[in-house]
């Protein structure tokens, strides 16, 4: 309610603001925040394309910290020190792209939440699966994706209202209260991609 309380009023100030000046520069200045909202948009997926298409994001090697001398012991802390890294830090930080992507999904469209997520869960998954085969191809994958669907978006009618825009924030807090479903889809993701990685090491077929 807060947000779509604060929504309302931003339109009906952003309009009370374009109304007193003249044609002209209502355009303008809808471009203008258009095009603003669009370069920080294509920033955040060059900028991060390589971040959520890298097998390994972190390559922390958090198994130097190991010091255990007993060989058993020290197999069950390299294990735990495996799973912190990859199966609990690393899906957290592919969680934050995810949010960041659908958030923008929700500001440039009109489609029904649901609908948001389930297209960024499978852009993700794909791009996660794809990382885990070739890195080259997953950076093209997570670069080009995002970027046509921004271009299919400018084609819907009434894309350049900024009313528009404010108006689909509304549909923030339904995005965050159904969210963490997809937290546990990509730990699943990567955990099942850990297990193939491990079983093709083990039987030295990596490539």
């Amino acid at each position: 309610m807060a947000i779509e309380s604060f929504t309302s009023e931003l339109v009906a100030a952003y309009s009370g603001f374009l109304s007193v000046l003249p044609p002209f520069f209502q355009s303008f200045i809808n471009l203008f925040f258009l095009a603003a909202l669009i370069f920080i948009y294509a920033v955040f997926i060059w900028n991060l394309h390589k971040f959520i298409s890298t097998k390994n994001i972190l390559n922390l090697n958090l198994n130097q910290y190991n010091k255990a001398e007993h060989p058993i012991i020290a197999k069950i802390v390299a294990s735990g020190l495996y799973l912190l890294e990859y199966i609990v830090i690393m899906p957290l930080l592919i969680f934050f792209w995810f949010s960041l992507f659908g958030l923008f999904m929700i500001i440039f469209t009109d489609l029904q939440i649901d609908f948001i997520l389930l297209i960024s869960a499978v852009i993700v998954a794909a791009i996660r699966m794809v990382a885990h085969y070739k890195e080259p191809v997953a950076r093209e994958v997570a670069k080009l994706l995002p970027l046509n669907l921004l271009a299919i978006s400018l084609l819907v009618p009434g894309f350049f209202s900024f009313e528009r825009i404010l108006g689909n924030i509304n549909q923030i807090p339904g995005f965050f209260s159904v969210i963490l479903y997809y937290l546990l889809f990509i730990v699943v993701l990567e955990t099942v991609l850990r297990v193939f990685e491990l079983t093709f090491s083990f039987f030295g077929i990596e490539n």
